[in-house]
């Protein structure tokens, strides 16, 4: 009996090692291509798609498509979707600008301005709110969220438009438009510290964010992949870790630097990086991130387990809310003013990320990083193009077809598995 066992246990063995193997895979293959991407623009632009300047732009233009995509991707995880989140964006930057430039009540003879301070909170309240009211039709009156969020997407654009009146409303205070166009402090800023760095213009103190960075995400990196080990949970191959970590590190060092050399970090990079860190952990480490990819593998098994799906649902819409009505406060910050076009096409922008992330369009499967990668695809993308002066309307046509790629690769893969 014992001899009969054991190539049935190697066998397992083999097949869960394999199915490692091609899971690790699948994401590298994701980052090769977003770095085959670079290297590609890199030549048809002589290299100014990698330029500091270039790279600067790079994330400021991008970050609210990362931002967004992070609340995408728990929605689409539980098999839904959001197609809203463009209006909601120009329709809280709007009321955010209103209340910063301020505007007269009528019939009371009062002018309402408040600082931005309070603007911020109260506009992320905005979009919690907003959140609310379409996650309440999509999970408890059972309307289809493609239904519900189309017609948020039509009422929110509309009540922009009335709002606005067709006009620009800026420019804002300084401190406000930093959330999108502000860099941290560095030591190079610093008179007292310019005669021992010799009058360089290097920020060092960015390059040393970038180190540190590094090193931690090197050392937690290896502890979890020991602890798995131990553990005997299934794992990446040491090879595969060893490549990840390589690949990332070398990234992040270069990008680093390039920033380093420029202006230094922006400030938006912070708030994108630490939002990436928290969807990371809810995702992977909480039992609310589990439960939501339950939902999207198999409701009725989810519901019969005892997950209170309709509020776990209501809750992704909640986050996705909060989450646009902070990318439209550094859109609005960015442009340094509030107009009734913002947000308009930052949906498609927004989804395509996320399926080119690797998320599932049957729900139950994405990660955070695959969708902050997919982001980056299409912001290298539309740079790159731009940059070589390929038209808009090509753009679109490239775009698409690379959507609809990313989604057949999918599919295709789910029918072999």
């Amino acid at each position: 009996m014992k001899h009969e066992a054991m190539p049935a246990s190697g066998s397992e063995e083999a097949e869960v090692q394999a199915a490692i193997w091609k899971s690790s895979l699948r994401d590298y293959g994701l980052l090769l291509t977003l770095l085959v991407i670079m290297a590609f623009f890199y030549f048809l632009t002589g290299g100014i798609s990698i330029a500091p300047l270039n790279l600067t732009n790079l994330i400021l233009q991008n970050s609210y498509v990362v931002i967004m995509a992070l609340g995408m991707l728990l929605i689409i995880v539980a098999f839904y979707i959001d197609l809203s989140i463009g209006s909601v964006v120009g329709f809280v930057g709007g009321t955010a600008a209103m209340f910063m430039v301020g505007f007269p009540v009528p019939g009371l003879n009062i002018f309402v301005k408040l600082p931005w301070e309070v603007v911020v909170p109260l506009a992320l309240v905005l979009g919690g709110l907003i959140g609310c009211v379409q996650g309440y039709f999509v999970a408890y009156a059972k309307i289809p969220s493609f239904i519900v969020t189309l017609a948020g997407m039509l009422v929110f654009r509309g009540l922009t438009g009335n709002m606005l009146m067709g006009q620009f409303v800026g420019p804002f205070d300084r401190d406000f438009q930093d959330i999108s166009a502000g860099f941290l402090p560095d030591v190079t800023d610093f008179a007292v510290f310019k005669p021992l760095l010799g009058g360089s213009h290097f920020h060092w103190g960015a390059m040393t964010i970038g180190v540190i960075a590094v090193v931690l995400m090197i050392v937690l990196g290896l502890r979890r992949w020991r602890h798995a080990r131990a553990e005997q949970m299934e794992t990446e191959p040491l090879a595969l870790f060893i490549g990840k970590m390589t690949i990332f590190s070398a990234l992040i060092l270069f990008i680093t630097y390039q920033l380093a050399t420029y202006k230094g970090l922006p400030e938006v990079l912070i708030i994108m990086a630490v939002l990436i860190l928290i969807y990371a952990f809810i995702t992977t480490r909480t039992t609310i991130g589990r439960r939501i990819y339950a939902i999207g593998g198999n409701r009725l098994a989810a519901e019969l387990s005892g997950i209170r799906t309709n509020r776990l649902i209501f809750l992704t819409f909640v986050n996705m809310g909060v989450l646009a009505a902070l990318a439209g406060l550094i859109v609005a910050a960015r442009l340094n003013s509030a107009t009734p076009s913002a947000g308009l096409g930052f949906e498609l922008d927004v989804i395509a990320a996320c399926f080119i992330g690797g998320a599932s369009a049957y729900g139950g499967v994405g990660k955070v990083m695959g969708v902050v990668i997919g982001a980056f695809v299409m912001g290298v993308m539309n740079n790159g193009m731009s940059i070589y002066g390929l038209g808009i309307y090509w753009q679109q046509v490239v775009k698409g077809i690379v959507l609809l790629t990313a989604v057949y690769v999918d599919l295709y893969q789910k029918s072999k598995e």
